[in-house]
């Protein structure tokens, strides 16, 4: 048992906080404002806000909770609970054919260890895995871009009755599994190559099976709105709940007009659709630099893509595409290369330069800079992307609707330091020195909100007979230490997080336990 005395409690549904003490046991929150008695461990929490465990519902920790199962970068912020599988890929379902060729598409979120057990092929198996010992909760998103290959390969083309039938089947197998949802990355091949007929197809099976959608959707810059109406008439068409991941107004053109964005999203809510987001309280956004390729370059899968990188012809074709229409890789607005500053690859020398600065250097052409840059990388190149806007970042963290997600790669040499600060970064920057939320509405978007979302049974609040996942931080002193600099400093002023009722965090210093598992969809729909 654990008693934590004269805490501010913020329950995570927007109410004002109040002191009270808080009683744990067996996991789960006892008592609360009573004076409790008997014996364990009493924390002495005056001056703390103890608040429901933070949900991130936009992670890329897929391989770094089994890895690095201790993972400080998220249990030092005060994360409980991480919604893995996102932007369409990740590792299951598989087989041994498309398992090798997703390690090597996205080795640049998330590495490719090696001697790692990949025995897991199924959404199960995975979950299963996780259930021998992690840090965090984490619930799981059947990856679209990964269901489609397994079906069709990386072809850029509509499936036959037969592919559309398997992609179905593959859906409803991983959310039977225990799934919360789908995602997809539609500026990721080859889940870009679905057109929404394919997609609506697949969300009717994701609505049937209580869960949602959460897409990365065709384009965070040119044409941005246009993208979101798609997502949201595909929520309309199909009646599946969708979310809105890492919801952003980003590149030049689309300075100021996150209002444009809410407008559109209010209106849906007012017809009757279900929709949430979720952001990271950060303006550059961080990706893989193949990832900006036009998407006709990588049909055929990685191998074909490196064939089209060393061929003349195709080359002066991706840069032309790239360069002048703007590749749809890159949100459909022409390269900046002085906004791409690479982040992760084994040459140190060129980490936290931006292939404009490289070319300059080497008095050499930009482009080409970049084809060697992935042909030496093998396509792992991590990036940061400088092309946010400060005033819709703020003007969409307001929305009722909107969540916390880091989005945060942790593999990169030097990674965005939203993987290490994104949650004390909203308590911190956002709430206590700029004001732009209050402490409970904050904490109420990083928490209960993200729980209705993911339909959790008994989390995502603070009360009597919720599980005990919670964070105890101080107010005064909330922080992201990550800096772009130092990306991998842990956040001050939490001192202390719970997950089922066990400390990760003591002192603030990680403990070594691993009280984490698998949370999964249920038959009746709810998350256990």
């Amino acid at each position: 048992m654990t008693i934590i005395k004269g805490a501010t409690v913020v329950d995570g549904t927007g109410a004002p906080g109040r002191v009270a003490d808080v009683r744990l046991a067996d996991g789960r929150i006892a008592e609360i404002g009573a004076r409790p008695t008997g014996g364990g461990r009493t924390i002495d929490a005056a001056g703390l806000v103890l608040a429901p465990g933070f949900i991130d519902m936009h992670a890329h920790s897929d391989l770094a909770v089994l890895t690095d199962p201790d993972h400080l970068a998220k249990v030092s912020q005060g994360v409980t609970l991480e919604v893995l599988g996102q932007d369409g890929l990740s590792y299951a379902p598989a087989d041994d054919t498309t398992l090798a060729q997703i390690r090597r598409t996205i080795a640049g979120w998330n590495g490719d260890p090696d001697g790692f057990d990949w025995s897991w092929r199924g959404v199960g198996e995975y979950l299963d895995r996780l259930d021998e010992g992690i840090a965090v909760n984490a619930c799981y998103l059947v990856p679209q871009g990964a269901v489609r290959m397994l079906a069709m390969g990386w072809d850029d083309r509509a499936p036959t009755p037969a592919e559309l039938d398997r992609q179905r089947e593959l859906v409803a197998d991983g959310m039977r599994e225990g799934a919360v949802g789908m995602s997809s990355g539609l500026t990721y091949t080859p889940g870009m190559y679905a057109d929404g007929n394919e997609l609506a197809e697949l969300l009717r099976v994701v609505a049937s099976l209580g869960g949602f959608y959460a897409p990365h959707h065709r384009s965070y810059g040119a044409g941005a709105l246009e993208a979101y109406a798609e997502m949201v008439e595909l929520s309309r068409r199909t009646g599946c709940a969708l979310h809105l991941a890492h919801a952003t107004m980003n590149f030049g053109v689309n300075k100021g007009r996150a209002p444009e964005l809410l407008a559109l999203l209010d209106a849906a809510v007012a017809d009757g659709c279900d929709i949430s987001l979720d952001t990271y309280p950060y303006l550059p956004g961080s990706t893989t630099l193949a990832a900006l390729l036009p998407s006709w370059a990588s049909e055929g899968g990685p191998d074909a893509l490196r064939a089209r990188l060393a061929d003349t012809g195709e080359r002066a074709r991706i840069r032309h595409t790239m360069e002048v229409e703007g590749s749809d890789g890159c949100h459909g607005v022409p390269s900046e290369w002085d906004t791409i500053e690479i982040s992760g690859s084994p040459n140190a020398q060129v980490i936290g330069r931006t292939i404009a600065d490289l070319a300059a250097e080497s008095g050499r052409d930009a482009f080409d800079v970049y084809c060697e840059r992935l042909i030496a990388d093998d396509l792992a190149t991590t990036i940061l992307q400088h092309v946010g806007h400060e005033e819709n970042v703020r003007a969409i963290m307001r929305h009722p609707a909107h969540t916390g997600g880091s989005d945060g790669l942790l593999a990169a040499a030097k990674p965005h330091p939203r993987a290490w600060g994104t949650f004390p970064r909203y308590l911190g920057h956002y709430v206590r020195e700029l004001g732009v939320l209050s402490l409970e509405e904050c904490v109420a978007h990083l928490t209960g909100r993200a729980a209705r979302r993911l339909r959790l049974a008994e989390r995502g609040l603070v009360r009597p007979g919720y599980h005990a996942d919670l964070v105890l931080f101080d107010p005064e002193t909330v922080r992201d230490a990550a800096t772009f600099d130092e990306p991998r400093r842990q956040a001050d002023g939490v001192p202390y997080v719970f997950v089922g009722g066990t400390a990760v965090i003591d002192g603030g210093s990680r403990t070594g336990a691993l009280p984490g598992r698998s949370l999964r969809r249920a038959p009746d729909g709810s998350t256990r």
